[in-house]
């Protein structure tokens, strides 16, 4: 059997070398097989142009089998170079026959758990890069110990192999992987007029950019460091901020894929990075960390893959710690296992990875966010069947920047992040666990059939604003109540009184439809929930004021779980707010600039809760101008309304629902108008020496097929207190303008 098995492997050998190298063809040479590389190496009957199969590197099998050719030792120097090689007797070398593929036993990893693979593995990848062509190492165990920079820029399947990364090598400065292009980045240089015309142009709206047309299949990315936004809240962040800047991708004609976010008065950098024609691909593996990363005063530790080539896929990995290892040791934060930066279409999918642990039994907790996924500068990146989920002591998964065109599909994660200006972000079929979605910057923010878990489904992070500069829709979702707090909520803007250095807006429009909070998981159903929290001021300090929406739509939000309902929101002083559209109030007529809709909510029963409210609104009728909010505002299918009114200038509508409370002064007339119908008041008297509801209006009280009942006092329907309805006394009046008003079978009675 070895007889025939040595002939075969004869006969694959020589059908391998054929067109193997176009000048075998003239050159007299012999075909030589040898068992080991070692073998090779002490041949002393070898000459040039004579071809080697070797069976394996160290051992027959091993993995390692390759061909070489026989050349001088002055062979065309540049090409020893780029090429992989070893020096052997009498002044010659064995230079590898390019293959079309390569692996990492070719080149001499031992997989032993001693050595470390990752020279070999560099080597490799450096002799692929040089050559174009994949690497293909599907199976085998390797071990990365002291760094070596491992630079990959062809495609690579890793299939079933496993790495063992010994984290106590980790430092501050070098990846394990980094995934680049070939093609360099390069200064933009425009003469002054071409300067000028690209800041004219450049602006939110813009599609196209003439001026650079030259550099279309470009990543640009341009800056003002002399321009500083983004200045961070916080004591510790002391001033902390970012320079203005945008990036975009430009396709035939200065076509712009990218939303233009800024307008610039001068830039101080201006860079353009060659997108590659192809995608590379990256895909299989499974990564064992030893959970040891050093710990140092300060800074973050690399440990993973980073990508800086755009048209990146990575997929069918597996990350997690090795078994019966704790991440308990390290006090610094780590950058992503997976980092992207300055890129353009990059595809993470069908992906396992974690979360770094936060809270330690010890006390010694991780001082700054630790990642699993880091991102900085990317522009349309997709995000598919990734599984990153942890427990409360986990940090989030994600920690980004500067984040354009952010698309998560069918995920698992345990959190979302944008720190500082995320632009146009879906996440649609996921789960999003204990850490929840935190995001701050603008564009299009989409969620559906999305559930998320904790105190709020939405953070806009406070230490940059909370601010949104766009619209928000979220349908089909669900929040799972995680923690004990007090007070829960849909959508949190919560920025400080704080110059942040750009406007703060919460939203352009804000559509939520179908909605469930679920507080099955916790033991507190008692906490108070709001569908949104806004601060209770609408200027900063400096005079900037708080831009709200033009539209709010809220429809059909429940709770399972319990039986208590929801609350709406209260807001500062209306006149301090700024919207984008004019409105006004003058003698009598209100000219509205937004529109608030809340149709089928479940409300908390607030009925018999004195100074408590659905929703209510400050009025200052000083700081009224033309930009200030003049709501129209529709309940449709609620019960047991209670809401405030404190001479607000607004309309208000109900359809079809019942209504508990309106407080407010009759000496302070809702400057607008107040719209019922179809609806039925239910009185609950929350002050005895007050009227249930405060219904003067400027521009008229109008009631259309409605149904007055009795007051109710502490449980009680009283007869006696009719005239506390505030509208209606007895066999005497009935206020404002009514079609089709009846009175209750008991009222009657």
């Amino acid at each position: 059997m070895g007889i025939i098995r040595n002939f075969l492997i004869i006969l694959f050998s020589l059908g391998s070398l054929q067109g193997a190298s176009a000048e075998l063809k003239n050159d007299p040479s012999v075909l030589k097989i040898h068992f080991t590389i070692a073998d090779l190496l002490h041949d002393q009957s070898l000459k040039v142009n004579d071809v080697v199969k070797v069976l394996g590197y160290y051992s027959i099998d091993d993995g390692g089998a390759a061909e070489y050719i026989i050349k001088n030792l002055d062979f065309e120097e540049d090409s020893l170079t780029n090429n992989f090689y070893f020096e052997i007797t009498n002044g010659l070398n064995a230079l590898l026959l390019e293959p079309q593929t390569v692996n990492y036993k070719m080149f001499g990893a031992k997989g032993d758990g001693a050595s470390n693979d990752a020279v070999q593995i560099a080597a490799a990848h450096k002799y692929a890069n040089s050559k174009s062509i994949p690497v293909i190492n599907k199976n085998g165990e390797f071990w990365l110990k002291e760094i070596e920079k491992i630079i990959i820029q062809t495609d690579v399947d890793w299939g079933n192999t496993i790495f063992h990364i010994d984290e106590k090598f980790n430092n501050l400065k070098e990846y394990r992987f980094e995934v680049t292009s070939k093609f360099q980045p390069k200064e933009i240089n425009l003469s002054d007029k071409g300067k000028e015309e690209l800041i004219h142009t450049l602006k939110p709206g813009v599609t196209y950019l003439s001026i650079l047309e030259s550099f279309k299949n470009h990543f640009i990315l341009i800056a003002d460091s002399n321009d500083r936004i983004g200045f961070r809240a916080g004591d510790s962040y002391n001033g902390q901020s970012w320079a203005k800047e945008d990036f975009f991708y430009l396709e035939e004609s200065g076509k712009i894929i990218g939303d233009i976010t800024w307008s610039f008065k001068d830039y101080t950098k201006l860079i353009a990075y060659p997108v590659d024609k192809n995608y590379l691909n990256l895909q299989g593996g499974t990564f064992y960390l030893s959970g040891d990363s050093p710990s140092s005063p300060h800074g973050y530790f690399k440990n993973g893959i980073s990508i800086n080539r755009s048209k990146t896929i990575i997929s069918d990995q597996w990350v997690g710690l090795e078994p019966g290892v704790k991440d308990t040791t390290t006090l610094n934060p780590r950058s992503g296992f997976y980092s992207f930066s300055n890129v353009y279409d990059v595809t993470l999918q069908n992906v396992r990875l974690i979360p770094y642990q936060y809270f330690r039994e010890d006390g010694k907790n991780v001082h700054s966010g630790t990642y699993g996924i880091s991102m900085g500068r990317v522009l349309k990146s997709y995000f598919k069947k990734v599984t990153a989920e942890g427990s409360s002591s986990h940090w989030g998964v994600f920690g980004t920047n500067l984040n354009k065109d952010f698309r998560i599909e069918d995920c698992y994660l345990n959190r979302v992040d944008v720190h500082f200006h995320c632009w146009n972000l879906s996440i649609i079929n996921s789960h999003i666990g204990d850490r929840g979605i935190t995001v701050t910057g603008g564009g299009n923010l989409i969620i559906d059939n999305t559930t998320c878990s904790g105190q709020r489904f939405i953070g806009f992070r406070s230490d940059y604003g909370s601010r949104w500069e766009g619209n928000i829709k979220i349908t089909n979702s669900v929040l799972k109540v995680g923690n004990e707090s007090k007070n829960i909520y849909l959508l949190d803007f919560s920025p400080v009184d704080f110059d942040y250095k750009y406007p703060i807006s919460f939203a352009k429009s804000i559509i939520i439809e179908n909605f469930v909070i679920d507080f099955r998981a916790v033991e507190n159903r008692d906490a108070t929930c709001w569908l949104i929290y806004t601060p209770q001021f609408s200027q900063m300090y400096n005079g900037d004021r708080i831009s709200l929406p033009g539209i709010i739509n809220f429809d059909n939000i429940k709770v399972t779980g319990r039986d208590k309902g929801v609350r709406l929101f209260t807001l500062a002083d209306q006149g301090g707010y700024r919207t984008d559209m004019v409105g006004g109030y003058d003698d009598g007529r209100l000219m509205t600039n937004a529109s608030i809709n809340f149709k089928n909510i479940q409300l908390e029963n607030l009925s018999e809760q004195k100074d408590q409210f659905h929703f209510s609104m400050d009025y200052n009728k000083e700081a009224m101008d033309e930009f200030s909010f003049y709501p129209s505002i529709k309940f449709s299918d609620c019960d047991n309304i209670v809401i405030n009114n404190q001479g607000n200038a607004a309309n208000l509508f109900f359809e079809r629902c019942t209504i508990a409370n309106i407080s407010g002064e009759n000496n302070e007339p809702l400057k607008g108008r107040f719209i019922f119908r179809d609806s039925e008041f239910y009185p609950v008297i929350k002050y005895e020496y007050k009227s249930v509801y405060s219904l003067n209006a400027t521009a008229g009280t109008f009631f259309s097929n409605c149904i007055i009942h009795l007051p109710v006092l502490n449980g009680e329907r009283r007869d006696d207190l009719l005239d506390k309805v505030g509208f209606i006394k007895a066999d005497k009046s009935l206020g404002f303008y009514h079609s089709n008003t009846v009175l209750n079978k008991h009222l009657i009675e």
